[in-house]
C-alpha cells in the first residue's frame, strides 16, 4: 500500500487503439507523462482487450522503467479457470504477460454471489494468498459488482481481503441496482480501503447531453470529467480513483485536475447534483461499455455499440443513428440475432435486461 503515490490510477481497459491494436506510441507517451506528473498505479486484468491490455503494459510500462517505478494491479477472472489447478498456470502467464515477477494487487475479478461460489468452489482465495505468502502478490483483495449484503458476506468470510474496487461516481451513488453508496458505507465499516472503478460511468459522465453539460459549463472551470472524478476521490474512505483513458489528451486533462487535488466545493457539489437528476430524468440505458457482455457472445454481437445506438436513437430523430447502426452490422451480429442464452446478463456488471433491449433495438433499426 505505502508505494502508491497520491490517489489517481490509470485503468488499461480503454487504451488507445489504432488498426485493431493498442497504439503503443500513444500509450507510451500516455505512460511518460503519468509518472512524470507523480502518479504510479496501473490496473489491468487478462480479458482487457483481449489479452493486448497486459501485453502492452510490458511493451509501453515494465519493459521501460524499473520495477519500483511503478505499482500494477492484475485480476483472476472466472472466464479463464474451471477448477483450483487452473489458477496458478494462468496466474505464471500474467505475470509472462506483463513481463514482472510478481504484482502489488492481484484482485478477485469482478464478484458476485453467483460467481463468489465459483470463487470457493475452486479456493481462488487460498491459492491468491498462498501466492502472496510466497512474495509473488504484495496485496490481495476483490473488485465487486453486487448488492451490499454479498460484499458484507464476502469481507465477513475473507477478512484477510486488503482492498475492494467498486463502481463510484455520482449517477450511481444511491442506484438500487449498483448500491455505490451502500457498498462504499460496508468497505468503511470493515475498514478496507476503497479503488474506484468507472468514475465516469464508461465515458457517459465525461460526455454529457447538452442540457447536463451547460450546468457544469456554468461553473467556468473544468471539463465534465473533472468533476466526476474528483467527486469519487472525495468520498470518505475512497484511496484510488482509476481513470480509463484512451487518448493522450484525455490523460492531460485528468492529469490537470489530479496533480492538485482538491474535492469538489459546495456550489461544485450542487451543480453535479443537477447533472444527476438531469440524467435520471432521461432513463437513458446505464451500459457502461466495460464489453465483458460480448467475451462469450455466440452471435458476437457488439452489444455496448447496439446500446449506445438505442440510446442516441432515444435522445435525438437524427437519421445517422440508423446509419451507425447498419454500419455497425457490417462487422458483426445484428441484435435480431440474438439467441437468448443469456450468457451477456450473467456476465453484465450492471445487471441489464440485455436480451429485452437487444430486442427493443431490433424493433427500432430493423423492422
Amino acid at each position: 500500500m505505502d508505494r502508491i503515490q497520491k490517489n489517481f490510477g490509470f485503468g488499461c481497459m480503454r487504451l488507445p487503439m489504432k488498426g485493431g491494436e493498442v497504439d503503443e506510441a500513444q500509450f507510451c507517451a500516455m505512460t511518460d507523462a503519468f509518472l512524470q506528473s507523480g502518479f504510479n498505479y496501473f490496473d489491468t486484468a487478462h480479458g482487457y482487450l483481449d489479452g493486448k491490455s497486459e501485453t502492452a503494459l510490458r511493451a509501453c510500462l515494465t519493459s521501460r522503467y524499473p520495477r519500483e517505478r511503478y505499482v500494477l494491479t492484475d485480476k483472476l477472472t472466472h472466464y479463464f479457470f474451471k477448477k483450483q489447478a487452473d489458477i496458478r498456470p494462468l496466474f505464471e502467464s500474467q505475470l509472462a504477460a506483463c513481463g514482472v515477477d510478481w504484482f502489488d494487487f492481484y484482485l478477485m475479478h469482478a464478484q458476485s454471489a453467483e460467481n463468489f461460489g465459483h470463487y470457493k468452489s475452486c479456493r481462488a482465495y487460498e491459492t491468491a494468498f498462498a501466492l502472496k505468502a510466497e512474495g509473488k502478490i504484495r496485496h490481495v483483495g476483490i473488485s465487486f459488482h453486487d448488492s451490499a449484503d454479498v460484499l458484507e458476506q464476502i469481507l465477513t468470510e475473507y477478512p484477510q481481503l486488503e482492498i475492494v474496487q467498486l463502481q463510484l461516481n455520482y449517477a450511481d451513488f444511491d442506484s438500487p441496482d449498483v448500491e455505490s453508496g451502500r457498498c462504499l458505507a460496508v468497505c468503511r465499516a470493515h475498514g478496507k480501503p476503497v479503488i474506484v472503478m468507472e468514475p465516469c460511468k464508461g465515458g457517459s459522465l465525461a460526455n454529457l447531453p447538452g442540457e447536463a453539460k451547460s450546468v457544469l459549463d456554468g461553473l467556468h472551470g473544468g471539463s465534465p470529467a473533472s468533476y466526476a472524478i474528483r467527486y469519487a476521490a472525495g468520498c470518505e474512505g475512497v484511496a484510488m480513483v482509476l481513470s480509463g483513458m484512451s487518448d493522450l489528451q484525455q490523460m492531460e486533462d485528468n492529469l490537470s485536475f489530479m496533480k492538485d487535488f482538491r474535492p469538489l466545493s459546495g456550489a461544485e457539489r450542487a451543480a453535479v447534483e443537477q447533472v444527476r437528476v438531469i440524467l435520471k430524468a432521461r432513463h437513458l440505458i446505464p451500459c457502461t461499455a466495460c464489453r465483458y457482455c460480448t467475451a462469450g457472445c455466440p452471435q458476437h454481437i457488439s452489444i455496448p455499440d447496439v446500446l449506445a445506438c438505442l440510446n442516441a436513437k432515444s435522445q435525438s430523430a437524427d437519421p445517422g443513428t440508423d446509419a451507425g447502426y447498419r454500419e455497425l452490422c457490417k462487422t458483426g451480429g445484428r441484435a435480431s440475432d440474438c439467441v437468448r442464452c443469456g450468457l451477456c446478463e450473467k456476465a453484465c456488471p450492471q445487471h441489464l435486461p440485455i436480451r429485452e433491449l437487444l430486442s427493443r433495438a431490433a424493433d427500432e433499426f430493423e423492422r
